[in-house]
């Protein structure tokens, strides 16, 4: 018998309990009965969470199956922020979900919502159920069969999807984590994989990106195998969603082996920047190459 249930709903959710694992990142526990339906496809699987504001509660929120679409239709102030998250451990046996945001600077509704969130307070989950089966095009690390290293890059918003792919990969997978963090001490938030070289490094006063970029580029030159590069088209992130998961039709990675996989995701600009050094600079495979562009600088994105 074929289950009729959603692959992927709302979960209305209470903060059960919040723990600052270092200094940018604060994990929150959420529960509640319904929560023993989420599902777990693993890696860096997204979701979405809304939150209430200090004038909105969460039943302004469309909860159809035409959500966004509704939720768009709405005028400005009756919309409820969203925003993008990787969830980290869920425990259904217990009906409990992790999930690890950026603690900042008050920028927007999120990060409000980040510094002031108590005990109690409920949000809106999209992601999947347990009726989830098959490929989930939510997730973004899709990697040929045979690869023979991997290189995770990104910033603190790539993190958590980072830190459930190490978890997840196999011993014997090999490769290079290269993140640029806000703080020092936020280097301890990466598990550590055997397999895995780590270039971990504080963003310093006026140089964001400078360690991410140089890190990236120098793995790349011990990663990369040497070729004439490719031209790749150049996204304009003020207007164009800057995302590309390579793979196919049904799901599967668009290649069966490759020397190098590049997983990258953080600030818009830097992506961009980052892609075209792996692809035209470095000769790799754009086949082989997952970039998301999570945020832009300046910019509040749902």
């Amino acid at each position: 018998m074929t289950d009729a249930r959603p692959t992927n709903r709302f979960f209305r959710a209470t903060v059960a309990s919040i723990a600052d694992v270092t200094p940018s990142f604060r994990r929150f526990t959420f529960a509640g009965d319904d929560l023993a339906d989420y599902g777990d496809p693993g890696l860096d699987q997204r979701i979405k969470i809304v939150f209430p504001t200090r004038t909105l509660g969460l039943d302004a929120m469309p909860l159809g199956d035409d959500w966004y679409t509704q939720w768009r239709e709405l005028p400005e102030d009756r919309r409820l922020p969203f925003r993008t998250y990787t969830t980290r451990y869920v425990r259904n046996d217990v009906s409990e979900v992790d999930v690890d945001m950026v603690s900042h600077d008050v920028l927007g509704p999120a990060s409000d919502w980040i510094d002031r969130a108590q005990v109690g307070d409920e949000v809106l989950i999209y992601a999947p159920t347990t009726a989830h089966e098959g490929v989930s095009f939510g997730i973004d690390f899709v990697p040929p069969a045979q690869v023979d290293a991997i290189l995770l890059a990104g910033d603190e918003t790539a993190a958590p999807a980072i830190a459930a792919i190490l978890e997840q990969l196999p011993r014997e997978a090999r490769g290079v984590v290269a993140v640029e963090l806000p703080h020092t001490d936020d280097a301890a938030y990466l598990p550590r994989h055997p397999g895995f070289e780590y270039r971990i490094g504080a963003r310093g006063h006026g140089d964001r990106h400078a360690h991410l970029m140089g890190a990236v580029a120098d793995a790349a030159a011990g990663l990369a195998p040497a070729g004439a590069g490719a031209d790749v088209e150049e996204v304009d992130i003020d207007t164009d969603i800057l995302w590309e998961v390579p793979r196919t039709a049904k799901g599967g990675a668009a290649l069966k082996s490759a020397r190098l996989y590049a997983w990258l995701a953080g600030e818009a600009g830097a992506i961009k920047a980052l892609r075209r050094h792996l692809v035209s600079e470095r000769g790799v495979d754009r086949r082989a190459v997952a970039f998301m562009g999570y945020w832009r600088l300046g910019r509040a994105e749902n």
